[in-house]
């Protein structure tokens, strides 16, 4: 496995789990993020994220991905369990020279199955493979209770510091 340029991510990936495909997000994508994203419990959580979410705002989201310094791959079901088609997103942001921030989100109705652990898992797998010398860090709000014991569980603790955005703790991965 060849290592990724610390400067970006524009490593192309396509990460498989037991149920899962992760893959960065492409155009023909963006009518099926605009479906997963489009929902108000999401949309509060998610700073910039537009409310509504619009075919027009998935398709700027998408088009993040040739920054370098974004990347969104879309969480896609491969098994029964879990359905067809995207079900989620991770998102991977390089922050600062050292830091690279993970962040994502489910379709509501896909909770509850394990797909953000096990989608989360395999990036963090990947990142730590290609930039090892990248500290990864997360921010969540203490009340999102779910959001914040899965981190916990995938190995991040909080640092002590706030987050860049307002209400937020700053976790790292031990």
């Amino acid at each position: 496995m060849s290592h990724a340029s610390s400067k970006d991510l524009s490593v192309p990936a396509v990460i498989e789990t037991r149920r899962l495909r992760l893959a960065a997000l492409s155009a023909d994508d963006a009518p099926a993020l605009q479906r997963v994203t489009d929902d108000p419990a999401i949309t509060a959580m998610i700073h910039f994220l537009a409310s509504p979410f619009t075919l027009a705002d998935a398709e700027a989201l998408i088009a993040a991905n040739s920054s370098g310094r974004d990347r969104f791959m879309g969480i896609f079901g491969r098994a029964p369990d879990v359905a067809d088609g995207l079900v989620g997103i991770v998102g991977v942001h390089l922050r600062e020279a050292t830091d690279i921030e993970i962040g994502y989100w489910i379709a509501r109705t896909r909770h509850g199955r394990g797909i953000a652990a096990e989608a989360v898992c395999a990036v963090l797998d990947w990142l730590t493979a290609h930039w090892p010398e990248r500290r990864i860090v997360a921010e969540c709000r203490r009340e999102n209770i779910a959001s914040w014991r899965l981190l916990e569980k995938l190995g991040f603790r909080p640092s002590g510091a706030a987050g860049s955005r307002p209400g937020r703790q700053l976790l790292t991965l031990a």
